[in-house]
Protein backbone atom coordinates (compact mmCIF):
# COMPACT_ATOMS: atom_id res chain seq x y z
CA UNK A 1 0.00 0.00 0.00
CA UNK A 2 0.71 3.33 -0.23
CA UNK A 3 0.50 6.60 1.68
CA UNK A 4 1.20 7.09 5.31
CA UNK A 5 -2.88 6.81 5.60
CA UNK A 6 -2.68 3.78 3.32
CA UNK A 7 -0.13 2.35 5.03
CA UNK A 8 -1.71 2.18 8.23
CA UNK A 9 -4.78 1.60 6.96
CA UNK A 10 -3.76 -1.47 4.94
CA UNK A 11 -0.35 -2.44 5.08
CA UNK A 12 1.24 -2.20 8.44
CA UNK A 13 -1.77 -3.25 9.58
CA UNK A 14 -1.27 -6.39 7.98
CA UNK A 15 1.52 -7.66 9.70
CA UNK A 16 0.81 -5.70 13.11
CA UNK A 17 -3.16 -6.63 13.50
CA UNK A 18 -2.39 -10.28 12.86
CA UNK A 19 0.23 -10.10 15.39
CA UNK A 20 -1.82 -8.65 18.11
CA UNK A 21 -4.60 -10.62 17.66
CA UNK A 22 -3.94 -12.96 20.01
CA UNK A 23 -2.49 -11.77 22.60
CA UNK A 24 -5.31 -9.16 23.55
CA UNK A 25 -6.13 -12.52 26.37
CA UNK A 26 -2.95 -13.75 27.17
CA UNK A 27 -1.22 -10.45 27.97
CA UNK A 28 -3.55 -8.95 30.15
CA UNK A 29 -1.64 -8.74 33.65
CA UNK A 30 1.60 -7.35 31.33
CA UNK A 31 -0.28 -4.48 29.66
CA UNK A 32 -1.28 -3.56 33.13
CA UNK A 33 2.58 -3.35 34.40
CA UNK A 34 3.72 -0.78 32.03
CA UNK A 35 1.78 1.56 29.49
CA UNK A 36 4.59 0.67 26.96
CA UNK A 37 3.47 -2.91 26.66
CA UNK A 38 -0.53 -2.02 26.88
CA UNK A 39 -1.95 -4.15 23.87
CA UNK A 40 1.19 -4.43 22.53
CA UNK A 41 0.55 -8.26 22.31
CA UNK A 42 -2.39 -7.84 20.67
CA UNK A 43 -1.26 -5.59 17.71
CA UNK A 44 2.41 -8.00 17.56
CA UNK A 45 2.14 -11.42 18.61
CA UNK A 46 0.14 -13.49 16.26
CA UNK A 47 2.59 -13.40 13.37
CA UNK A 48 4.00 -17.25 13.78
CA UNK A 49 3.27 -20.34 14.73
CA UNK A 50 4.70 -23.85 14.71
CA UNK A 51 6.94 -26.26 12.02
CA UNK A 52 5.88 -30.06 11.37
CA UNK A 53 7.21 -33.48 11.07
CA UNK A 54 10.23 -35.03 8.19
CA UNK A 55 9.13 -37.70 5.21
CA UNK A 56 11.17 -40.14 3.41
CA UNK A 57 11.81 -39.83 0.17
CA UNK A 58 9.51 -41.76 -2.35
CA UNK A 59 10.59 -45.15 -3.45
CA UNK A 60 14.44 -45.82 -3.57
CA UNK A 61 16.97 -42.98 -3.37
CA UNK A 62 18.20 -44.02 -6.83
CA UNK A 63 15.12 -43.85 -8.40
CA UNK A 64 14.37 -40.45 -7.00
CA UNK A 65 17.66 -39.49 -7.72
CA UNK A 66 17.68 -40.62 -11.48
CA UNK A 67 14.02 -38.91 -12.47
CA UNK A 68 15.21 -35.66 -10.37
CA UNK A 69 18.61 -35.62 -12.83
CA UNK A 70 16.06 -36.47 -15.54
CA UNK A 71 13.82 -33.09 -14.60
CA UNK A 72 16.77 -30.99 -13.94
CA UNK A 73 18.45 -31.66 -17.43
CA UNK A 74 14.98 -30.65 -19.20
CA UNK A 75 14.54 -27.45 -17.43
CA UNK A 76 17.47 -24.81 -17.05
CA UNK A 77 14.87 -23.08 -14.78
CA UNK A 78 15.76 -25.59 -11.88
CA UNK A 79 19.22 -24.70 -11.70
CA UNK A 80 20.44 -24.04 -7.75
CA UNK A 81 16.77 -25.28 -6.42
CA UNK A 82 16.52 -27.76 -4.45
CA UNK A 83 14.41 -30.93 -4.74
CA UNK A 84 11.33 -31.35 -1.94
CA UNK A 85 10.06 -35.04 -2.07
CA UNK A 86 6.07 -35.01 -1.48
CA UNK A 87 4.54 -36.66 1.12
CA UNK A 88 1.87 -36.11 3.62
CA UNK A 89 1.66 -33.71 6.78
CA UNK A 90 -0.34 -32.16 9.22
CA UNK A 91 -1.25 -28.64 8.22
CA UNK A 92 -1.04 -25.98 11.37
CA UNK A 93 -0.96 -24.73 14.96
CA UNK A 94 1.94 -27.41 17.10
CA UNK A 95 2.29 -25.13 19.95
CA UNK A 96 -0.60 -23.62 21.94
CA UNK A 97 1.92 -21.01 22.89
CA UNK A 98 1.51 -18.86 20.37
CA UNK A 99 -0.74 -20.57 17.89
CA UNK A 100 -3.64 -17.86 16.30
CA UNK A 101 -6.85 -19.26 15.55
CA UNK A 102 -6.72 -18.70 11.86
CA UNK A 103 -4.25 -21.97 12.83
CA UNK A 104 -6.71 -24.21 13.79
CA UNK A 105 -8.21 -27.08 12.90
CA UNK A 106 -4.95 -28.92 11.99
CA UNK A 107 -5.69 -30.81 9.08
CA UNK A 108 -3.66 -33.53 7.31
CA UNK A 109 -2.32 -32.54 3.89
CA UNK A 110 -0.80 -34.21 0.72
CA UNK A 111 1.71 -32.37 -1.09
CA UNK A 112 3.50 -33.49 -4.49
CA UNK A 113 7.04 -33.08 -5.06
CA UNK A 114 8.56 -29.92 -6.70
CA UNK A 115 11.51 -27.66 -6.41
CA UNK A 116 12.13 -24.65 -4.47
CA UNK A 117 15.09 -21.45 -3.91
CA UNK A 118 17.18 -22.61 -1.49
CA UNK A 119 17.03 -19.19 -0.14
CA UNK A 120 14.84 -15.74 -0.84
CA UNK A 121 15.34 -14.31 -3.66
CA UNK A 122 18.20 -11.83 -3.41
CA UNK A 123 18.93 -8.28 -4.95
CA UNK A 124 21.13 -9.28 -7.24
CA UNK A 125 18.57 -12.02 -8.51
CA UNK A 126 16.10 -9.46 -8.85
CA UNK A 127 18.16 -7.05 -10.30
CA UNK A 128 19.20 -9.02 -13.64
CA UNK A 129 15.04 -9.45 -13.86
CA UNK A 130 14.77 -5.92 -13.94
CA UNK A 131 17.50 -5.40 -16.54
CA UNK A 132 16.09 -7.65 -18.83
CA UNK A 133 12.66 -6.31 -18.69
CA UNK A 134 12.63 -2.98 -17.44
CA UNK A 135 10.09 -3.54 -14.72
CA UNK A 136 8.95 -0.88 -12.33
CA UNK A 137 8.17 -2.16 -9.11
CA UNK A 138 4.43 -1.45 -6.86
CA UNK A 139 6.56 1.10 -4.77
CA UNK A 140 8.05 3.05 -7.65
CA UNK A 141 4.62 3.86 -8.69
CA UNK A 142 2.20 6.89 -7.82
CA UNK A 143 -0.80 5.33 -5.76
CA UNK A 144 -3.76 4.30 -7.85
CA UNK A 145 -6.60 6.25 -5.75
CA UNK A 146 -9.34 4.34 -7.52
CA UNK A 147 -8.22 1.09 -7.15
CA UNK A 148 -7.15 1.64 -3.61
CA UNK A 149 -10.26 3.11 -2.56
CA UNK A 150 -11.73 -0.32 -3.39
CA UNK A 151 -10.15 -1.88 -0.43
CA UNK A 152 -11.04 0.67 2.32
CA UNK A 153 -14.11 0.93 3.88
CA UNK A 154 -16.97 3.07 2.26
CA UNK A 155 -16.76 6.52 2.52
CA UNK A 156 -13.10 6.64 2.97
CA UNK A 157 -11.80 10.15 2.05
CA UNK A 158 -9.00 10.72 -0.17
CA UNK A 159 -5.83 11.80 0.98
CA UNK A 160 -4.34 14.39 -0.57
CA UNK A 161 -1.61 14.31 -3.63
CA UNK A 162 1.60 14.24 -1.37
CA UNK A 163 0.67 11.13 0.34
CA UNK A 164 -0.60 9.24 -3.15
CA UNK A 165 3.26 9.25 -4.30
CA UNK A 166 5.85 6.61 -4.67
CA UNK A 167 6.49 5.18 -1.47
CA UNK A 168 6.72 2.32 0.95
CA UNK A 169 7.22 1.52 4.42
CA UNK A 170 10.47 1.32 6.41
CA UNK A 171 11.47 0.43 9.76
CA UNK A 172 12.78 3.25 12.05
CA UNK A 173 12.86 1.64 15.62
CA UNK A 174 12.37 4.77 18.02
CA UNK A 175 15.37 5.93 20.44
CA UNK A 176 12.80 5.40 23.25
CA UNK A 177 10.12 3.18 24.88
CA UNK A 178 7.04 3.30 22.47
CA UNK A 179 3.27 2.29 22.63
CA UNK A 180 3.13 -0.62 21.31
CA UNK A 181 -0.41 -0.38 20.05
CA UNK A 182 0.70 2.28 17.49
CA UNK A 183 2.75 0.79 14.79
CA UNK A 184 3.56 4.25 12.82
CA UNK A 185 5.82 4.63 16.38
CA UNK A 186 8.55 2.60 14.45
CA UNK A 187 7.32 1.80 10.67
CA UNK A 188 7.64 5.26 8.32
CA UNK A 189 5.71 5.91 5.17
CA UNK A 190 9.03 7.26 2.84
CA UNK A 191 9.00 8.53 -0.51
CA UNK A 192 11.41 7.37 -2.64
CA UNK A 193 11.68 4.06 -0.86
CA UNK A 194 12.17 0.88 -2.91
CA UNK A 195 13.84 -1.89 -3.43
CA UNK A 196 16.90 -0.55 -4.87
CA UNK A 197 16.73 2.35 -1.61
CA UNK A 198 15.83 -0.11 0.56
CA UNK A 199 16.57 2.35 3.83
CA UNK A 200 14.92 5.81 1.83
CA UNK A 201 15.95 8.02 -1.78
CA UNK A 202 19.57 8.04 0.02
CA UNK A 203 20.35 4.99 0.42
CA UNK A 204 21.43 1.90 -2.26
CA UNK A 205 22.11 -1.71 -2.45
CA UNK A 206 25.88 -1.44 -2.63
CA UNK A 207 26.99 -4.55 -0.64
CA UNK A 208 23.66 -5.85 -0.55
CA UNK A 209 23.53 -7.72 -3.28
CA UNK A 210 23.55 -11.24 -1.51
CA UNK A 211 20.33 -9.70 0.61
CA UNK A 212 16.83 -10.59 -0.05
CA UNK A 213 15.38 -8.21 -2.01
CA UNK A 214 12.94 -5.97 -0.57
CA UNK A 215 10.11 -3.24 -0.64
CA UNK A 216 8.57 -6.09 -2.82
CA UNK A 217 4.53 -6.45 -3.49
CA UNK A 218 2.94 -9.79 -4.34
CA UNK A 219 2.30 -8.05 -7.65
CA UNK A 220 6.07 -7.69 -8.04
CA UNK A 221 6.87 -11.31 -6.98
CA UNK A 222 4.54 -12.82 -9.39
CA UNK A 223 5.85 -11.12 -12.00
CA UNK A 224 9.82 -12.35 -11.56
CA UNK A 225 8.71 -16.04 -10.96
CA UNK A 226 6.63 -15.78 -14.11
CA UNK A 227 9.70 -14.46 -16.01
CA UNK A 228 12.24 -16.75 -14.50
CA UNK A 229 9.64 -19.63 -15.27
CA UNK A 230 8.67 -20.04 -12.14
CA UNK A 231 5.84 -19.80 -9.91
CA UNK A 232 5.05 -19.00 -5.55
CA UNK A 233 4.88 -21.33 -3.14
CA UNK A 234 1.09 -22.33 -2.20
CA UNK A 235 0.87 -21.96 1.28
CA UNK A 236 0.80 -25.48 2.26
CA UNK A 237 3.97 -26.05 0.17
CA UNK A 238 5.89 -23.20 1.52
CA UNK A 239 4.96 -24.74 5.49
CA UNK A 240 5.09 -28.33 4.82
CA UNK A 241 9.06 -27.59 3.36
CA UNK A 242 9.65 -25.47 6.08
CA UNK A 243 9.30 -28.22 8.39
CA UNK A 244 11.99 -30.18 6.73
CA UNK A 245 10.11 -33.32 6.73
CA UNK A 246 9.75 -33.29 10.49
CA UNK A 247 5.90 -33.01 11.44
CA UNK A 248 5.64 -32.60 15.14
CA UNK A 249 8.61 -29.92 15.06
CA UNK A 250 7.45 -25.92 16.38
CA UNK A 251 10.10 -24.44 13.87
CA UNK A 252 12.43 -25.34 10.82
CA UNK A 253 15.15 -26.36 13.17
CA UNK A 254 13.10 -28.23 15.91
CA UNK A 255 11.21 -27.10 19.10
CA UNK A 256 14.40 -24.87 21.12
CA UNK A 257 13.37 -21.41 21.24
CA UNK A 258 15.00 -19.04 18.86
CA UNK A 259 16.77 -17.43 21.82
CA UNK A 260 18.24 -20.43 23.38
CA UNK A 261 21.26 -22.31 22.47
CA UNK A 262 23.00 -20.86 19.05
CA UNK A 263 21.42 -18.35 16.79
CA UNK A 264 19.40 -19.90 13.89
CA UNK A 265 17.65 -17.35 12.70
CA UNK A 266 17.68 -13.27 12.06
CA UNK A 267 15.02 -12.08 14.74
CA UNK A 268 14.79 -9.75 17.10
CA UNK A 269 16.87 -10.00 20.28
CA UNK A 270 15.74 -7.66 22.56
CA UNK A 271 13.37 -5.05 23.70
CA UNK A 272 11.20 -4.25 20.37
CA UNK A 273 11.89 -1.90 19.05
CA UNK A 274 14.07 -0.01 21.19
CA UNK A 275 16.80 -2.50 21.95
CA UNK A 276 18.17 -5.06 19.46
CA UNK A 277 20.97 -6.85 21.11
CA UNK A 278 22.27 -8.36 17.64
CA UNK A 279 22.63 -11.99 19.40
CA UNK A 280 21.90 -13.99 16.17
CA UNK A 281 24.56 -11.61 14.64
CA UNK A 282 22.32 -8.59 12.67
CA UNK A 283 20.12 -5.62 13.77
CA UNK A 284 17.97 -5.59 10.62
CA UNK A 285 18.26 -7.52 7.47
CA UNK A 286 20.72 -10.29 7.24
CA UNK A 287 22.41 -11.67 3.80
CA UNK A 288 20.99 -15.09 2.93
CA UNK A 289 22.71 -18.10 4.14
CA UNK A 290 23.63 -17.08 7.64
CA UNK A 291 21.77 -19.61 9.54
CA UNK A 292 21.93 -23.21 9.25
CA UNK A 293 19.42 -25.08 6.64
CA UNK A 294 16.70 -27.19 7.73
CA UNK A 295 16.51 -31.29 6.94
CA UNK A 296 15.64 -30.11 3.18
CA UNK A 297 18.25 -27.66 2.95
CA UNK A 298 16.09 -24.20 2.93
CA UNK A 299 17.83 -21.48 4.32
CA UNK A 300 16.26 -18.90 5.74
CA UNK A 301 12.76 -20.52 6.09
CA UNK A 302 12.24 -18.87 9.69
CA UNK A 303 13.16 -14.76 10.00
CA UNK A 304 14.96 -12.32 8.56
CA UNK A 305 12.25 -11.65 5.72
CA UNK A 306 8.57 -12.47 5.41
CA UNK A 307 7.59 -14.29 2.36
CA UNK A 308 5.07 -13.66 -0.32
CA UNK A 309 2.48 -17.08 -1.01
CA UNK A 310 0.32 -18.02 -3.71
CA UNK A 311 -2.18 -18.10 -1.91
CA UNK A 312 -5.23 -15.63 -0.87
CA UNK A 313 -6.14 -15.23 2.67
CA UNK A 314 -8.94 -16.10 4.44
CA UNK A 315 -9.00 -16.18 8.49
CA UNK A 316 -11.91 -18.94 8.29
CA UNK A 317 -9.99 -20.78 5.58
CA UNK A 318 -8.88 -24.21 7.75
CA UNK A 319 -12.36 -24.60 8.87
CA UNK A 320 -13.18 -25.71 5.46
CA UNK A 321 -11.20 -29.01 5.67
CA UNK A 322 -12.45 -32.35 7.15
CA UNK A 323 -9.95 -33.61 9.36
CA UNK A 324 -10.54 -37.03 8.47
CA UNK A 325 -9.80 -36.85 4.92
CA UNK A 326 -6.74 -35.73 3.53
CA UNK A 327 -6.60 -32.72 1.37
CA UNK A 328 -4.47 -33.28 -2.07
CA UNK A 329 -2.20 -30.07 -2.95
CA UNK A 330 -4.74 -26.98 -1.58
CA UNK A 331 -3.99 -24.20 -3.41
CA UNK A 332 -6.10 -21.49 -0.91
CA UNK A 333 -9.43 -20.19 -0.82
CA UNK A 334 -11.33 -18.74 -3.49
CA UNK A 335 -12.24 -15.47 -1.51
CA UNK A 336 -9.98 -12.82 0.78
CA UNK A 337 -11.32 -12.29 4.44
CA UNK A 338 -9.70 -10.30 6.90
CA UNK A 339 -12.28 -9.94 10.13
CA UNK A 340 -9.72 -6.52 10.72
CA UNK A 341 -10.01 -5.41 7.25
CA UNK A 342 -12.83 -6.97 5.45
CA UNK A 343 -12.51 -5.00 2.06
CA UNK A 344 -9.26 -5.77 1.57
CA UNK A 345 -7.82 -8.46 -0.63
CA UNK A 346 -4.70 -10.27 0.90
CA UNK A 347 -2.34 -12.95 0.05
CA UNK A 348 -0.71 -14.51 2.83
CA UNK A 349 2.99 -14.31 3.85
CA UNK A 350 5.00 -16.75 5.84
CA UNK A 351 8.42 -17.26 7.81
CA UNK A 352 8.58 -14.34 10.17
CA UNK A 353 11.12 -11.41 9.86
CA UNK A 354 14.05 -9.56 11.60
CA UNK A 355 11.82 -7.63 13.62
CA UNK A 356 10.13 -11.13 15.06
CA UNK A 357 10.44 -12.04 18.63
CA UNK A 358 8.96 -14.71 21.11
CA UNK A 359 7.52 -11.57 23.70
CA UNK A 360 5.07 -10.43 20.60
CA UNK A 361 5.37 -11.90 17.73
CA UNK A 362 6.66 -15.66 16.81
CA UNK A 363 6.03 -15.43 13.20
CA UNK A 364 9.05 -17.56 12.90
CA UNK A 365 6.90 -20.98 13.63
CA UNK A 366 6.44 -23.21 10.54
CA UNK A 367 2.51 -22.66 11.24
CA UNK A 368 1.99 -19.16 11.49
CA UNK A 369 0.19 -17.40 8.99
CA UNK A 370 0.44 -13.86 8.16
CA UNK A 371 -1.35 -11.41 5.87
CA UNK A 372 -0.96 -8.27 3.28
CA UNK A 373 -2.98 -6.68 0.84
CA UNK A 374 -1.06 -7.86 -3.10
CA UNK A 375 -0.01 -4.25 -3.18
CA UNK A 376 1.59 -3.86 -0.03
CA UNK A 377 5.77 -3.29 0.33
CA UNK A 378 7.79 -3.46 3.22
CA UNK A 379 11.61 -3.53 4.92
CA UNK A 380 10.71 -6.85 5.92
CA UNK A 381 9.09 -8.64 3.14
CA UNK A 382 10.71 -10.48 0.49
CA UNK A 383 9.61 -13.76 -1.51
CA UNK A 384 10.93 -17.10 -3.00
CA UNK A 385 10.11 -19.19 -5.80
CA UNK A 386 9.07 -22.96 -6.52
CA UNK A 387 8.99 -25.25 -10.02
CA UNK A 388 6.44 -28.27 -9.99
CA UNK A 389 8.26 -31.36 -10.34
CA UNK A 390 6.08 -32.72 -12.93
Amino acid sequence: MKGKFLFLALSVLLLFQFCGQKKNNSQTEKNNQSSVETNSADSIEDCCINVPDRFSLPNTRSESQINIDSIIEKNPNLEGMLFIPGGEFNMGARDARFAREDEYPVHPVKISSFFMDPHPVTNAQFKQFVDETGYITTAEKDIDWEKMRKQLPPGTPKPDDEQLKAASLVFTPPGHRVNLNDVSNWWSWIKGADWKHPHGPDSNLEGLENYPVVHVSWEDANAYAKWAGKRLPTEAEWEYAARGGHDDYVYAWGFELVSEGMPKANSWDGEFPVLNTQFDGFENLAPVKQYQPNDFGLYDMAGNVWEWCHDLYHHEYYKTFDAGKVADNPDGPKTSYDPMEPNARKRVIRGGSFLCNDSYCSGYRAAARMKSTEDSGMSHLGFRCVVSAK
